[in-house]
């Protein structure tokens, strides 16, 4: 990233917090963790790309005076006092969104966020975003039809070999495919792609200084097709692709079964793993790690983390969300966010961006 020309760049990172759905606990939680966590302010300057609008509302829901939200005009008005909210408008205001409801307005504002924040990345003005959580369908409502956040990201950065990366700990969960059917899931695990994951698992190791611990790829059938009873695209696809990235200097294991992989994941055997669908990484790893887990974007010019939980539309307005995965996000952005460049030069050699 490029460093503000006739300004000092800050010690610390530089994060925006893009709000999401307002009518979901995006507002809530991010309001919650700027009053109540002075702690994170430490390792990083944090702003909100969002609607003032709705943060008010949100504070007041908390029984706070909303006075605690300042509008600034952009990352260099960041003052990062505790007890502050400060946020950079993004739009129209949104606070006559209904809670709880589906709402074009509120789809059209959780895109247009993450657009603001990657505009203010490319311009080398932040060094990283936190994205609290949007929903899919208000999104496509207002005429944005990404599927989810990871592939809105990557189109605004233009890069075309990325991945959606769970995290706990010093586990990482790569994907090899994400939000698509499971039918076309199987058809989008190719060669190309495979090969194109393992390397970016690779050099996200490498950057991180771990390459010497193997990425085990999972299988795609069960038993990983059992010598091809139950399928031959992990004989066909996957073993060669690991065998080719094995060649190429990347360590790598299997394919292995995914209920034997993930088990041994969770027990420390293996740090770097691949799932080849969706569920098949995300619903073990919600089942073990819960709030303790977040959504990293591996392939972007800057650090991306997420919460790994959704607009939870029941309970928005009810001041009982709970702010945790968001501060784990915020807690791992600002731990990445310094040596990002790293990983991100290493990925986009490697991988071809």
């Amino acid at each position: 990233m490029s460093t503000l020309q006739g300004a000092q760049k800050p010690s610390i990172p530089t994060l925006a917090i893009t709000l999401g759905d307002v009518a979901g606990i995006g507002p809530e939680i991010t309001a919650k963790m700027l009053l109540g966590h002075d702690e994170l302010r430490q390792r990083a300057r944090y702003f909100v790309v969002g609607d003032a609008g709705a943060l008010r509302k949100a504070v007041r829901a908390l029984g706070r005076d909303d006075s605690v939200v300042r509008v600034v005009d952009g990352p260099e008005q960041v003052s990062n006092q505790p007890g502050l909210i400060e946020v950079l408008q993004a739009g129209p205001s949104l606070e006559h969104v209904p809670m709880g409801e589906l709402h074009s307005d509120a789809g059209a504002g959780s895109a247009r966020f993450v657009m603001t924040a990657c505009a203010l990345a490319r311009e080398g003005r932040i060094d990283g975003i936190v994205t609290a959580p949007l929903n899919k369908a208000a999104m496509h409502m207002a005429g944005h039809k990404w599927p989810g956040h990871t592939e809105l990201l990557a189109h605004e950065f233009g890069v075309k070999t990325f991945s959606l990366v769970l995290s706990a700990g010093d586990l990482y969960i790569f994907h090899a495919t994400t939000h698509v059917s499971l039918r076309q899931a199987i058809e989008d695990v190719t060669p190309q792609r495979m090969r194109a994951v393992l390397r970016l698992a690779g050099a996200f190791a490498q950057a991180l200084g771990r390459s010497d611990e193997p990425i085990a790829v999972s299988g795609l059938n069960p038993h990983a097709g059992e010598n091809g009873i139950f399928g031959t695209e992990d004989a066909e696809i996957l073993e060669p692709a690991v065998a080719e990235a094995n060649a190429a200097g990347i360590l790598a294991a299997g394919p292995i079964p995914a209920d034997a992989l993930f088990p041994q994941a969770v027990r420390g055997k293996w740090k770097f793993v691949i799932a080849c669908y969706h569920d098949q990484g995300h619903a073990p790893f919600k089942a073990v790690y819960g709030d303790d887990g977040v959504n990293i974007t591996v392939g972007l010019p800057v650090v991306r983390v997420s919460v790994d939980h959704g607009t939870a539309f029941d309970i928005a307005g009810q001041g009982i969300a709970r702010e945790d995965s968001l501060v784990l996000a915020a807690e791992r952005a600002a731990s990445l966010a310094p040596g990002w460049g790293h990983v991100w030069e290493t990925a986009r050699n490697t991988t071809g961006g």
